[in-house]
């Protein structure tokens, strides 16, 4: 790995993986700015922001900005999370500068014309359409909301049509303006890459990103758990719940990924052997794990027949505690070899490895070796991965939500709701 960082004098940070045998160059701009950084009257600018990016600049119109990409064989693309917004570029090595001069120009200066911004307000509501339509989006909206209830981590990142409709250019320019600083970007590229030239290309093409970093947003705090049901005729009942995790400089972090994992990452987990192979309750069951800045959100989703609801609920909660005491060697072994073979893999790909490198430098400052990131995999043992899940069980109720019909669903999530965190503490301490 031949990993080199340059602090700019803005602030900006420029990081770079050089890998010699490819021909291709996978980079793009990452901004610490994301939905929970809008107020109650922005939800949704974050992500009308990154597809008006793509809509014209000063010295391109929108169409120009994706031939001249496609017409060297490349690919243009940007997302919008919780804590960050990215703007990347697949390209070959002879148009790394191309990439780069695009990147900025949508950046720095953009037009936001009013018919365009018009047509991209049409195009977001169809989303939100379609995710109303989506029942894993339904089901995860109202999972956040009950999670971070009156927060923006608890918001769609869609916005609604009604705010929607309230943007302006200048309300856009404002936000670009107030969260698009220096310190709280990085320009990251993985691939046919050479980093003194990328840094000069930067340092010429993004002079306009100065100041102090931007405001941060309030710290979240993860709400008091409870129930929810809605109602949707849907032919199975879709179940989560949710129970407040760890931030991700928290050092108990991959200990609580290692007892995530065993629990519900793979078909050799316990709650898919037990719930899908050993009874036949479902098709699908999954545990993840999200860490943030300040927090972090452990999750469970599964999807039943309704009137197996109750017993799915009532098995995953058993699974869930008795897993805390009876963990194996094996097991932890297991789940720490599906972890480093998923770093690795994802090493080989130089479009993951740039946002890798990215993430690592918001998250952390730094970017976290290949050794350290096995290093701290490989020191979970089985008492760790044990703790690990006592803590997440004695930290907070649960959130829950069930969606779909059927008399089941009040007795599902009833269920969930007895992961109390003072029985938990009662049991383990």
């Amino acid at each position: 790995m031949s990993v080199e960082v340059t602090r700019l004098p803005s602030g900006l940070t420029v990081v770079t993986d050089t890998m010699p045998h490819l021909e291709t160059a996978a980079l793009g701009v990452w901004s610490g700015v994301g939905g929970r950084d809008e107020k109650p009257d922005e939800h949704g600018i974050s992500h009308l922001l990154e597809h008006m990016a793509f809509k014209g600049t000063a010295g391109r119109t929108a169409m120009q900005i994706a031939e001249e990409i496609e017409a060297v064989g490349g690919d243009l693309n940007a997302a919008t999370s919780t804590e960050s917004t990215a703007y990347y570029a697949r390209v070959l090595k002879a148009d790394v500068p191309l990439a780069l001069d695009v990147l900025s120009d949508i950046l720095t200066r953009p037009t936001f014309d009013p018919d365009e911004l018009e047509r991209e307000k049409s195009v977001i509501e169809q989303e939100i359409g379609a995710a109303q339509d989506t029942p894993d989006d339904v089901i995860f909206e109202h999972l956040s909301e009950l999670a971070y209830p009156d927060q923006p981590m608890g918001r769609s990142l869609l916005g609604t049509p009604e705010t929607l409709r309230a943007f302006d250019r200048d309300k856009l320019r404002g936000y670009l303006d107030t969260h698009y600083r220096g310190p709280d970007m990085v320009v990251s590229a993985a691939g046919a890459v050479a980093h003194a030239d990328v840094v000069a290309e930067v340092e010429q093409r993004f002079k306009a990103f100065e100041g102090p970093a931007a405001p941060k947003p309030r710290p979240a705090v993860f709400g008091q758990g409870g129930s929810r049901v809605v109602r949707r005729d849907l032919e199975q009942a879709h179940l989560t719940l949710a129970m407040e995790g760890l931030s991700q400089t928290d050092p108990a972090l991959f200990s609580l990924n290692v007892f995530v994992n065993l629990l519900g990452g793979g078909m050799s987990s316990r709650l898919f052997q037990e719930v899908r192979e050993k009874r036949g309750l479902c098709y699908t069951i999954s545990t993840f794990h999200m860490p943030y800045s300040d927090t972090g959100l452990f999750g469970l989703y599964t999807g039943t027949d309704p009137s197996d609801a109750p017993e799915m609920m009532r098995v995953v909660v058993d699974e869930i505690t008795n897993a805390v005491e009876t963990l194996r060697e094996a097991e932890v072994a297991r789940a720490k070899a599906q972890m480093k073979a998923g770093l690795l893999m994802a090493l080989e790909s130089c479009n993951s490895r740039a946002e890798q490198l990215a993430r690592h430098i918001l998250g952390y400052g730094r970017v976290l070796s290949v050794e350290e990131m096995i290093g701290r995999i490989e020191a979970v043992d089985i008492e760790s991965a044990r703790e690990a899940g006592r803590a997440l069980l004695s930290r907070s109720r649960p959130a829950v939500v069930a969606l779909g019909e059927g008399r089941g669903l009040e007795a599902a999530v009833g269920y969930a709701e007895s992961l109390n965190p003072a029985v938990a503490r009662a049991r383990y301490h």
